[in-house]
């Protein structure tokens, strides 16, 4: 399958894109159709100021890109030096790209990080003893 443009131009003017107010919505091809590069851009430009934020690929991928921006604005201070619990089990998965993030920028500050649950932990990290 090839992606026409005036076709799906057309279609885009005659979507209902109210009904994706105020949400988070990924773009996501499930066929083996081949999509030019600018569809993807064309369909955010109708969610632009509707949606609440678009991203590319699946939904997890779209939780990844949720994930990092709340990571970025969480003031980690307060684990200077302190052994870190990262949780494993939780109501909403958690994508494996933020666990990693966090990780990233939790080992220079943090003491120790572990992950799992207090009751069972696997160790990630330990600083090293100063000399």
């Amino acid at each position: 399958m090839i992606l026409r443009e005036k076709e799906f131009r057309d279609n885009l003017k005659e979507h209902n894109w109210q009904q994706y107010q105020n949400v988070y919505v990924y773009l996501y091809c499930s066929t083996d159709a081949i999509i030019p590069g600018w569809a993807y851009s064309l369909v955010t430009m109708h969610l632009v100021g509707i949606a609440r934020k678009v991203a590319v690929g699946n939904q997890d991928d779209l939780n990844t890109i949720l994930y990092s921006e709340i990571l970025e604005k969480i003031d980690y201070s307060i684990y200077q030096d302190k052994p870190v619990l990262i949780k494993g089990c939780a109501n909403k998965p958690v994508p494996e790209n933020a666990l990693v993030m966090a990780c990233q920028i939790l080992q220079p500050i943090a003491k120790s990080i572990m992950f799992g649950e207090a009751c069972s932990t696997v160790p990630l990290y330990k600083k090293p003893l100063n000399k």
